[in-house]
């Protein structure tokens, strides 16, 4: 009986830490009231991209922060109205790591990024679609260890998969993952203080990277 309430308990917790927050909605009500036009590059993902200044890195105005953080692939999903209604000019997405953190399977994150493109594809075509990869980890920082799911296989899998989908749906795939990573495959300690998220000099090896492709 002790082991069932035990187990019950860590299922709600778990629940309750990988539920969308009172930020998560602030955040989308705000882009609701925004709008998006065709001359817009809009930046999609978690915290990850929410942590971006993309205007100012990418010295361009009409780039767009979209990113929100703690989201996920179907949380996004969910979001999408404003975004695809917007027809903008480009997109570039990155999610899937709190889906796996949250022990979602990199089937369902890869299903659910096949639902977003085709979004994009059915009701915005113009829209010309940028896949970036999930980045690496380094559960050497307690704070994001992959005791929650995040595990190194599963974000390698995510991301051959995201490389297959770009090549059958014929997009871009933006290979984030290899500049981030040190010799060992997590993310690089030049890079992070948490072992998930960037700091700035992580933002500026981003930012080189995305840049030709948001000038093209």
């Amino acid at each position: 009986m002790k082991k069932l309430i035990a187990t019950i308990t860590l299922v709600l917790c778990t629940a309750a830490v990988f539920a969308q927050s009172e930020y998560n909605y602030q955040r989308r009500s705000l882009f609701e009231q925004l709008p998006i036009s065709s001359k817009d590059i809009v930046f999609l993902g978690n915290s990850i991209t929410d942590g971006g200044e993309w205007s100012e890195l990418l010295a361009n105005p009409h780039v767009k922060n979209r990113g929100i953080s703690g989201d996920r692939t179907d949380w996004i999903l969910d979001r999408l109205d404003p975004i695809v209604s917007g027809q903008p000019k480009k997109l570039f997405l990155l999610i899937g790591t709190n889906d796996l953190a949250a022990n979602i399977s990199a089937e369902e994150v890869l299903s659910n990024i096949r639902k977003i493109v085709e979004r994009f594809q059915n009701e915005s075509p113009r829209t010309k679609l940028y896949i970036q990869s999930v980045f690496p980890v380094n559960n050497a920082f307690k704070k994001y260890a992959s005791k929650h799911g995040r595990h190194d296989a599963d974000i390698v899998t995510v991301n051959k998969g995201l490389q297959a989908l770009c090549t059958e749906k014929g997009l871009v795939y933006i290979d984030l993952w290899t500049p981030l990573a040190d010799e060992n495959g997590k993310l690089n300690k030049a890079y992070t203080n948490d072992g998930l998220h960037l700091m700035g000099e992580g933002y500026l090896v981003w930012r080189d990277i995305v840049k030709p492709y948001v000038k093209k």
